[in-house]
């Protein structure tokens, strides 16, 4: 299968999905933030300093989603109709699970805008307790669902 973004001398260009159907597309994607101990139950006993890690993280989320056409070069910018944000305290990390859910109607699909509202959430839950945990990694990210469009569903096993 040839890569879509380039053309056939090679060149990076922006896929042209004018001839494309406009369908419902959805994306989910999933990835972590894992922490030391004493930083999770800064988070979870809402002691940070920064204010409600959680909350902003979400909003930061949704943010990077509607921003990813300004983010990824040859990304088409969408007309998202929906992006959900769960971050789930995770004591066995420890740290933070992170999922996104994005919806449109279009004629490409959100893997990228789900992507990038995890790697945003979870960016932000750095940012807003590193004065604690400069150690925290970030992983995972992936996507886990991928529906519409002419390669039909994907579902990560």
């Amino acid at each position: 299968m040839a890569l879509t973004h380039f053309d056939a001398h090679g060149d990076a260009h922006m896929v042209d999905v004018s001839d494309k159907a406009v369908t419902a597309r959805v994306a989910v994607a999933c990835g972590h933030i894992s922490m030391k101990r004493e930083t999770f139950d800064i988070i979870s006993e809402g002691k940070a300093r920064k204010g409600d890690v959680l909350s902003v993280a979400r909003l930061a989320g949704i943010m990077g989603a509607k921003k990813t056409a300004d983010l990824i070069p040859l990304c088409h910018p969408l007309p998202i109709s929906k992006v959900a944000i769960e971050l789930t305290l995770d004591p066995d990390l420890p740290g933070v699970r992170i999922e996104a859910t994005v919806k449109t109607t279009g004629q490409t699909g959100v893997e990228m805008e789900a992507l990038t509202a995890v790697s945003i959430a979870a960016l932000t839950v750095y940012d807003m307790t590193k004065a604690v945990d400069k150690a925290m990694q970030i992983g995972g990210i992936r996507v886990i669902v991928k529906d519409g469009g002419k390669s039909g569903r994907y579902e990560a096993q």
